[in-house]
């Protein structure tokens, strides 16, 4: 099931590629990416559950993340409008740091709300802080893709297998000292908060000590300009909106779908939109699992966050690592084997209760399947993406498999009450969400090669 675009290299040769530096610019970002998941995620569920929100609310919270299905609406802004003052440090740089600003601003609002008083005015601020987290987002995954030439295809999975540890790093680490500090006196949820903006503050000087990827987008992007405005005949101001609307919105799906063919091309939209619907039903509701089983925050801290951090980055680097020796597509398809899999360990504590050594096996377990999967996919939907669209076409396949992720994920809280509490048949039920997606990559894997014999440029 390896494609053409994909070529074996030895475990060594594998192995060397980490010493790339630019791999570590796309960790320290990776960081920045993961971290707002913690302000509106498990950090955000913890509290919400202690505010005596039931599983029902605090999964339908969760619809704020219906930002990250969505920001491809305004991906191809990022591809092509310039920041006023900001754009000259670079255009992928500028957008983040704006981004990031938002998040920081958003993340001390929520230090001064309570959710005991009314959750309209904090879902506001946390649905501003995921449009803010998605669009960076869209800027660093276009980073990522853009600062490694589409030549060098054993690099690829190196990248997304060190995005995932920075956006695991980023999610964990922050994660573990906001549920320890939450059991020690004197700190509240608002206290911890500041110290998390703090935090968001000191990656935006970060951003300034990184490089501007190079890029051939703008020239390119204009040479169809002016086709298009050929095209239009009298090379009017009107012509030259129309061309500047089509390349912007139109051009990057037409060349996705040309260069895959439709059919293809939507049998790789609907698989991306399947295969991690089942790890999000279990993430969402994965904390008050934790909590509601018999777990405190400073087991949640240790062991998810800590322990699951470290067991995380480890897998995505061994990860990249298969993943560069023997081919993205058989990765997938182990990858999602794996996931599903996992899933029945959390079934296995729902049946035996809070204890530890079966809550770390089951963390470690956890953290391999899921490195392996996301690394994997990562790379899949990098390897199919243009350096003419960068941003625009990321965001498109991103945004599907955020929306399982998401949008179908709020409802987690309800198919849980529906079973009456019985976490068991749910993480069984989770484990089998996965099977159509790797029913969908079977049919379609020997027809991959047709999508890969020429990437977009």
């Amino acid at each position: 099931m390896e494609t053409p675009a994909e070529k074996s290299v030895s475990f060594t040769e594998a192995i060397k590629v980490y010493a790339d530096k630019r791999l570590w610019f796309v960790f320290l970002l990776g960081f920045s990416s993961g971290f707002p998941w913690v302000l509106i995620g498990s950090a955000m569920t913890a509290w919400l559950q202690e505010s005596g929100l039931t599983r029902t609310a605090i999964g339908f919270f969760g619809s704020i993340f219906v930002a990250y299905t969505l920001n491809f609406l305004w991906a191809p802004l990022l591809d092509r409008f310039k920041l006023p003052l900001i754009h000259r440090i670079g255009q992928r740089k500028s957008w983040i740091l704006l981004t990031q600003g938002i998040i920081f601003l958003s993340t001390l609002a929520i230090a001064q709300t309570d959710p005991k008083l009314g959750i309209t005015v904090l879902s506001f601020i946390a649905f501003t802080l995921a449009i803010a987290s998605a669009t960076q987002d869209i800027s660093i995954d276009a980073y990522r893709i853009e600062i490694i030439d589409q030549k060098e295809v054993e690099i690829i999975p190196a990248g997304a297998a060190m995005a995932t540890s920075g956006w695991w790093t980023g999610y964990s680490l922050p994660g573990a000292l906001a549920f320890w500090a939450s059991d020690l006196d004197g700190w509240s949820w608002s206290r911890i908060y500041q110290v998390l903006a703090f935090i968001m503050l000191l990656w935006m000087l970060i951003v300034f000590l990184i490089p501007e990827p190079k890029s051939s987008r703008e020239k390119k992007q204009r040479e169809q300009e002016e086709d298009y405005e050929h095209k239009l005949g009298n090379h009017s101001y009107r012509d030259r909106i129309v061309a500047w609307l089509a390349v912007t919105v139109f051009e990057p799906f037409r060349e996705f779908f040309t260069r895959n063919g439709t059919k293809i091309a939507l049998a790789i939209l609907c698989f991306i939109f399947l295969f991690k619907i089942g790890e999000a039903f279990l993430g969402r509701m994965s904390i008050v699992f934790y909590k509601e089983i018999g777990f405190t925050n400073t087991d949640i801290g240790t062991y998810s966050k800590l322990i699951g951090w470290w067991v995380t980055i480890i897998f995505s680097i061994v990860g990249g690592i298969l993943n560069t020796r023997f081919g993205i597509m058989r990765g997938l398809l182990i990858g999602g084997i794996a996931m599903a899999s996992s899933n029945l360990m959390f079934a296995l504590i729902a049946t035996v209760g809070p204890d530890k050594n079966l809550f770390l096996a089951t963390i470690i377990v956890d953290g391999f399947t899921s490195a392996f999967a996301t690394v994997t996919f990562v790379a899949f939907i990098s390897s199919l993406t243009s350096r003419t669209y960068t941003a625009t076409q990321y965001a498109l396949m991103a945004s599907l498999g955020n929306f399982g992720r998401t949008l179908i994920s709020a409802s987690s809280g309800a198919v849980v009450d529906y079973l009456q509490g019985n976490w068991t048949l749910f993480f069984i039920l989770t484990a089998m969400m996965v099977i159509p997606s790797l029913l969908l990559l079977v049919w379609i894997g020997h027809k991959f090669h047709l999508s890969f014999t020429s990437q977009g440029n």
